[in-house]
């Protein structure tokens, strides 16, 4: 593989290690309460203590996984401080969990979102890989039965920030429960929960994945056939290219190589689809009819798909070998890091405009992100420590 792989090492092990995490212990832990107060602006000034229960289980997540690959005490204490916090205080009677409470754990917005049913099956299923505790496994599983129950149901609708759609298939529940499910079955070994994350793999790949279109379509009708534009017509570069790395895990345990090649094709639509050839940067949403996507944010650069893309982009390159993945990993990363990175170098801007211009707006929640920064550079030494363990 042609990758600078010392060079990429280096980078983010410092952006990690010496920005992300002390960035992070400075300005975000609640520890009086547990958990995270992720409600800052982009340099870390706190605006009011809401939790937002997607970014209480990320917070689980980082840290757990940040533990289980570094074995730094403080990390493992911190997680298991938030998650003492939301076992008490995250779900509703039906244990549900909330989409957001206050600093001290009273509700706030009730389960109106399943992924943050998802994102908490996510932060227990490796917070118990770093401590054995078997309530934390006890409630991912039954978290993880309900949710593959309820989004079968007609009237499913808990798909906030997103307005409900009820009778739509979207891509975002099979892609998040891909992943969730394929990592939950690591942690337990139980075959019924790896059939769910086959399930899940191919409602993406043969329903979603549109080969006549050339891109992944967000938005299907309850049985799976196109819908009409506009709705039909939106397509989410990042969150096409974060799915196919989820595919990717999936398809590399199964051994499944056409699998792996379709996704590592799909990852390349959504790369140049997606990139403004006037100013750069991947767009938040295109048209699969071609262009920039209608809805008011489409023309926004994000940092969430550019750390998805450069995860996505190494992984693909390692297990291909194709030349375009190492040229568009350089190009993403250096329009990211000239655009994203704070002056301090220690974390990222969120949200930009097209010309890559700071912006305040809102796009979804009112938070900094304590997840999708970290877990690439995470994810992106794992794949570095692949080659070098190869190469010894």
């Amino acid at each position: 593989m042609a990758f600078d792989l010392d060079r990429i090492h280096r980078t983010y092990s410092k952006l990690l290690w010496e920005g992300i995490v002390p960035f992070w212990f400075e300005h975000g832990i609640d520890r009086e309460y547990g958990g995270v107060l992720s409600c800052m602006t982009e340099e870390g000034r706190r605006l009011n203590t809401d939790k937002y229960m997607w970014s209480q289980w990320r917070w689980v997540w980082m840290l757990s996984r940040l533990y289980n690959r570094s074995g730094r005490p403080e990390l493992l204490d911190t997680a298991a401080a938030a998650v003492r916090f939301l076992l008490a205080h995250g779900r509703d009677d039906a244990g549900r969990w909330l989409f957001a409470i206050s600093r001290e754990g009273h509700p706030l917005e009730g389960p109106t979102s399943i992924f943050a049913d998802c994102f908490a099956i996510y932060g227990l299923s490796e917070y118990y890989r770093a401590r054995p505790d078997p309530e934390a496994l006890d409630v991912a599983l039954a978290t993880w039965r309900r949710v593959r129950a309820r989004v079968e149901e007609p009237d499913f609708a808990e798909t906030a920030p997103e307005p409900p759609e009820p009778g739509r298939r979207l891509h975002s529940i099979p892609m998040i429960l891909l992943e969730v499910s394929h990592e939950l079955s690591i942690t337990t070994g139980a075959p019924e929960i790896a059939r769910a994350a086959d399930d899940y793999a191919a409602r993406i790949l043969d329903k979603h994945v549109r080969p006549e279109l050339g891109v992944l379509v967000e938005n299907l009708s309850w049985d799976y056939s196109v819908l009409p534009p506009p709705a039909g017509a939106i397509v989410d570069p990042g969150h096409a290219i974060e799915s196919m790395w989820f595919v990717l895990h999936w398809a590399r345990a199964k051994g499944n190589g056409a699998a792996i090649r379709r996704a590592v094709e799909v990852i390349r639509w959504h790369v140049e689809k997606g990139w403004d050839p006037e100013y750069g940067g991947l767009f938040l949403e295109i048209d699969a009819r071609g262009g920039i996507g209608q809805r008011p944010n489409a023309a926004k650069k994000v940092w969430w798909p550019h750390t998805e893309a450069l995860y996505a982009l190494l992984l693909a390159g390692s297990l291909t070998g194709e030349r375009w993945c190492e040229e568009w990993f350089d190009r993403v990363e250096e329009w990211s890091i000239r655009h994203f990175l704070l002056p301090d170098g220690r974390e990222w801007r969120q949200r930009l405009d097209r010309a890559g211009n700071p912006v305040t707006s809102l796009i979804a929640l009112p938070v900094k992100d304590p997840f999708h920064l970290p877990r690439a550079a995470s994810l992106i030494l794992d794949i570095v420590g692949e080659f070098a363990a190869t190469a010894r």
